[in-house]
């Protein structure tokens, strides 16, 4: 009986540890979540650096997907690899949204793309979930986030000033609006 009781008991555990280890979480009150998945296999052992405005949020290469809660409203994520690609959010309080990381030939490192999907991207849509209930989010540790913030403080401002003095006139970024949100029934 004692053996039964400890197998429910670690039985239970691992069920809540992969449940919310992996798959779709609902954000905290008050926030929004964004996916940054990444479910091409070319170019995998590239990685590419993460902000959210002008902070290092984390990093990740091969097929992996990263969460990230921000606050709602306007944002402007960004990723650097050999390229540096913008994209602008209009994010909604308690939505989850999803960015797909592309991975694009590049001279001497791939180059990254981001691009929104929505539920009616289906394929698209797909990929990024089936990513999203198989593994666990890669997490960038909060003490590497803080040490690459220090570290690449004069980076991260010359590349705002860079994006608000030409790139975002120049280039056509994408953007994530507040429709792209994927419908609840559907994570």
């Amino acid at each position: 009986m004692k053996k039964l009781l400890l197998l429910t008991v670690f039985l239970s555990l691992t069920a809540v540890y992969t449940v919310k280890s992996q798959g779709f979480q609902a954000p905290a009150d008050g926030k929004a979540v964004v996916y940054f998945t990444r479910v091409t296999v070319y170019g995998k052992p590239t990685s590419f650096e993460f902000f959210h405005q002008d902070q290092y949020i984390g990093v990740f290469k091969g097929s992996q997907y990263m969460r990230y809660e921000c606050d709602p409203g306007t944002q402007l994520f960004w990723a650097s690899s050999e390229n540096k690609e913008f994209i602008t959010a209009e994010l909604e309080a308690g939505k989850t949204y999803i960015v797909m990381v592309d991975v694009i030939m590049g001279v001497m490192k791939a180059h990254v793309g981001l691009t929104p999907i929505s539920a009616n991207n289906m394929e698209k849509f797909e990929r990024a979930k089936g990513l999203i209930l198989k593994k666990e989010p890669t997490v960038t540790p909060e003490e590497k986030i803080a040490k690459m913030n220090k570290k690449l403080a004069k980076f991260i401002t010359q590349k705002l000033e860079m994006y608000e003095s030409t790139w975002k006139n120049e280039k056509n970024f994408k953007h994530l609006s507040a429709d792209m949100a994927i419908p609840d029934d559907q994570l």
